[in-house]
């Protein structure tokens, strides 16, 4: 052989090596779970440098030791260039790092309106190319509020507050136009003051519910962008609009230059030509309306007229003669993308039972408390009204006046089912209907927010796994808008205070990365604004930026976000610290920080001008200043007060936040904030412990399990006397209260973060084993399907499905499965594996399926027979520190091959597992 055919040879083998490692036939692991901006193939974003996020798949699930040394990214203007591995709009080129997170787009400035596809392939430990990931993309909405051409229109019925019922109708819009080419692309671009939906030809446009996300609608209207280049078809075309009335009459939202009624902005280019929103557009009533004001207690439900239904309203058939034009409207609203997932219709719910009544109605059990959408098949003659009431008591026919009602057309039949508005209920008493209707005639659906389950979760006990279900599914029902209601059914109003009660049994068991991004952008929103009551004076000069006549400080914030109303205290304006900051810890998103950091100094500059003797002093009026809320029997106590555990307990907190915001300005870089923080948070612990330290018994303020919770979660002591009050809240916990819990939405928070940090299982076991007054099994035990707003059964006027108590969702995860972020490696690519400190008479065994953000981890621990045994699953990249109680950490069998011992510390053997499947078994360990 010639020296040119070895050559050849040669060139041959390498090319053959590299198609090889091109297609993953060597490397150990394959990126999957492709995400942009914490979304799959997201819509209508306008970031300009949008983040990119993978995890791993191992190709060998027997291997261990799976890790990513570099990776490679594509982006291309179109499929076929991906196809062929162009990246024309951005090639990394190979970056040695194990990032798999938020890597920032680097590539050609992006344009709106565009769709672009990406994919990426890494390399292994062993520097093995892994096939490429499948293709993926997202498509940018508008960059510039000046490429918006359309305009804001309406119609001119205008809302009446002094009603008992919404005077205006959904109206319906519509705009035809012709076209000579089916368009391969076409996205119309729609945001609303109000619930909308989209048709094109007849036909809905996508699967979402009660569009858009909630905003603070006198700053900001988000837009959806909707594909509907399938449903366009060459000749003549037909978009219409939907408009539900809903928050565009939202006290809080009113402003002086927007109507105060349901207005919309949309615009599409289709073949080179904008189709958009203006005066030509037609408008006419539609058969639905509000039922309610949309206020407190009184957001009611839907009113169906079938008498004037129109069943081609929004197809090319339409006679358009009694349409009148649409009116245009000027508001001054930032146009901004929804970027976080819409709401659907899940679970459907069939009705369980129905009972006839003597009055002639008909009482309809759903077998669970849910808030959403109901679908009732009606019959009757023509003109007859039947009413739908809601309930969340089997004694009360409605509950916080929800109701809807169909009034039937000349078919005498029809289908009542929500549209722009939903309920929140176990029971529906149906009047009017002359027959028995059958249970199949009857569903529901939970409405919510479409982020995706991250984490499953089981264990032997069978109270704590109804607890943990339960708490999922309330906080589910909570989440409808990209944000989570205190209740669905009275308030709807986003709560700070309750944000601490939710937040991490959200991030534990969910995918939240857009959710809570979207809700701290509403926090933004609304800072520097008094939180407003609804009265119409106060809204007026809170908007001036003065309220009961006083100037406001720019980094005061409302009790809610996005909406306004409602009262709270310092834990409440405090999420703007305490969410970014927890959510840095789950996802490693330092951008959170950044972004909020301006809020946070002013918020705590804010608080600063109520400060006296490096103690926090009663602000605002009643209702801005809580502490605790609604712990066992505070209705009879009085909570909204100026005793002194409130004093406490808020001063507390601002140290925590103190104490946070220094941990926040180190990683991003703000030395001088974090020395000046460091400093007023050492001295308000030590002015807070001189005047409030309780010496003869270690305690706090009115020793309550509260402030003791508050005390040590705000590090207010000095580190001699920490094990001490921990102590003694162990006491209040078993003696006091004899195992059970004594705080509320705010102290319980607290609470459970102080004993799911110190490991504490064993007091946290306790309160939530407990079946009596005040518990979660109390709760079970009077037929709860939801978790309550107060520890006590029944209390007329409040709330049976609320966000008071979710705090136990977190521990499940971190807790009982014992999968713990470790906080010196945020977002998982380190983690921290125990079991909890529980005695297999309490429980024998636990597992967790998480989802995490960098990539699937498994759990399962089991105790029998004194001995441990663990399986787990470390995914790739990633490496978990297991550790074992010294009492239990014999010997140990099983994979041990890649498990490497690392000492002791703290009363606990630490391993250190790469990533890979493990079955661990440990004797008990012999003591001396």
């Amino acid at each position: 052989m010639n020296y040119k055919a070895i050559c050849r040879c040669l060139l041959f083998l390498t090319l053959i090596t590299a198609a090889l490692h091109v297609s993953g036939q060597k490397a150990s692991v394959v990126p999957v779970q492709m995400r942009c901006e914490y979304l799959e193939n997201p819509v209508g974003l306008d970031e300009s440098l949008p983040r990119l996020s993978w995890t791993l798949a191992a190709t060998d699930t027997a291997s261990f030791g799976q890790k990513q040394s570099a990776y490679r990214i594509l982006v291309s203007s179109s499929s076929s260039n991906l196809k062929v591995n162009k990246g024309d709009v951005w090639d990394s080129g190979w970056q040695k790092s194990s990032q798999m997170q938020l890597i920032n787009y680097n590539g050609k400035k992006l344009l709106s309106d565009r769709t672009y596809f990406w994919k990426l392939a890494v390399k292994d430990e062993k520097g093995q190319i892994s096939r490429w990931s499948k293709p993926v993309y997202w498509t940018t909405g508008l960059f510039s509020q000046a490429e918006w051409k359309a305009k804001w229109i309406g119609t001119a019925q205008i809302f009446d507050p002094g009603q008992p019922d919404c005077n205006i109708n959904d109206p319906w819009l519509r705009k035809s136009f012709t076209i000579k080419t089916k368009p391969a692309r076409a996205t119309f671009f729609v945001a609303s003051v109000g619930y909308h939906e989209v048709y094109v030809n007849g036909k809905k446009i996508g699967n979402d519910v009660l569009s858009p996300s909630v905003t603070d609608h006198s700053k900001r209207a988000r837009y959806v962008a909707y594909n509907i280049a399938p449903e366009l078809k060459p000749g003549k075309n037909v978009i219409a609009i939907w408009l539900g009335t809903s928050w565009s009459i939202f006290g809080p939202y009113i402003i002086k230059d927007r109507p105060n009624t349901p207005i919309v902005i949309g615009q599409g280019a289709i073949n080179g030509n904008i189709i958009a929103t203006d005066e030509t557009w037609k408008t006419h009533d539609s058969p639905n309306k509000l039922l309610g004001v949309w206020d407190f207690g009184k957001m009611g439900g839907e009113l169906w007229d079938a008498r004037k239904e129109m069943d081609n309203w929004n197809t090319i058939d339409c006679d358009e003669k009694s349409w009148t034009q649409a009116v245009v409207y000027k508001p001054k609203l930032i146009l901004s993308a929804q970027q976080v997932e819409p709401n659907r219709l899940f679970e459907e719910i069939k009705a369980v039972s129905i009972e006839s009544r003597s009055d002639g109605s008909y009482r309809v059990d759903m077998g669970v408390n849910f808030a959403g959408w109901t679908s009732v098949n009606v019959s009757g003659k023509p003109g007859d009204r039947i009413d739908f009431l809601y309930s969340e008591r089997a004694q009360d026919d409605m509950t916080f006046s929800l109701h809807s009602a169909f009034i039937l057309g000349k078919g005498g039949k029809g289908t009542f089912k929500n549209r722009f508005n939903y309920s929140s209920g176990r029971w529906i008493t149906i009047k009017g209907l002359k027959t028995k209707p059958a249970l199949s005639n009857i569903k529901g659906w939970m409405v919510r927010t479409n982020f995706s389950t991250a984490t499953k979760f089981e264990s032997s006990d069978p109270l704590q796994n109804w607890i943990y279900h339960t708490v999922n599914w309330t906080f589910e029902n909570l989440s409808l808008g990209g944000y989570v209601v205190d209740c669905p059914q009275r308030e709807r109003l986003g709560y700070g205070g309750d944000a601490h009660a939710t937040c991490e049994t959200g991030m534990l068991n969910y995918e939240l990365g857009a959710f809570y991004t979207k809700w701290m952008e509403d926090w933004r929103d609304v800072k520097g604004t008094e939180t407003i009551v609804g009265n119409m004076h106060d809204q007026k000069w809170a908007r001036n930026g003065i309220m009961s006549g006083r100037p406001l400080h720019p980094g005061i914030l409302p009790h809610t976000a996005p909406t306004y109303m409602g009262g709270g205290g310092p834990a409440w304006g405090g999420i703007n610290v305490i969410l970014p900051w927890l959510f840095y810890q789950q996802y490693g998103d330092k951008t959170i920080l950044e972004k909020n950091f301006p809020m946070m100094i002013d918020w705590l500059e804010f608080l600063d001008t109520h400060t006296q003797d490096n103690m926090l002093v009663r602000y605002g009026g009643d209702w801005d200043f809580l502490g605790d809320w609604l712990w066992p029997g505070a209705t009879a106590e009085g909570m909204n007060n100026n005793k002194p555990q409130t004093v406490f307990l808020n001063n507390a907190y601002r140290v925590f936040n103190l104490r946070t915001a220094v941990k926040i300005a180190k990683i991003i870089g703000k030395p001088d904030a974090a020395a000046k923080w460091q400093r007023q948070a050492e001295l308000s612990s030590a002015a807070l412990h001189a005047k409030y330290y309780n010496a003869e018994d270690f305690s706090y303020s009115d020793k309550s399990m509260g402030n003791l919770a508050a005390a040590l979660l705000g590090d207010i002591m000095p580190e001699n006397l920490k094990r001490t009050v921990m102590q003694r809240l162990e006491k209040e916990i078993f003696n006091v209260r004899k195992g059970h819990i004594h705080v509320g939405i705010t102290g319980g928070a607290m609470l459970f973060k102080v004993l799911r940090d110190a490991g504490r299982d064993d007091l946290i076991y306790s309160m939530t084993s407990q079946t009596t007054y005040p518990s979660w099994g109390y709760m079970k035990e009077n037929d709860a399907t939801t978790i309550w707003e107060m520890w006590e059964k029944d209390l007329p006027g409040h709330s049976l499905l609320h966000s008071s108590y979710l705090y136990p969702g977190a521990w499940y995860i971190d807790g009982l499965a014992g999968i713990k972020s470790d906080l010196d490696y945020p977002g998982y690519y380190r983690f921290i594996l125990r079991p909890p400190s529980l005695s297999a008479a309490q429980m024998k065994w636990a597992k967790a399926d998480m989802n995490s953000p960098s990539g699937r981890i498994k759990a399962m621990w089991k105790r029998d027979m004194g001995n441990l045994s663990y399986s787990i699953s470390v995914p790739p990249n990633s490496l978990a520190t297991l550790q074992i109680p010294i009492a239990e950490a014999g010997a140990m069998s099983g994979d041990t091959k890649y498990v490497k011992a690392k000492g002791v510390k703290d009363g606990f053997k630490l391993f250190e597992l790469s990533a890979g499947n493990y079955r661990l078994s440990f004797d008990q360990a012999e003591m001396p």
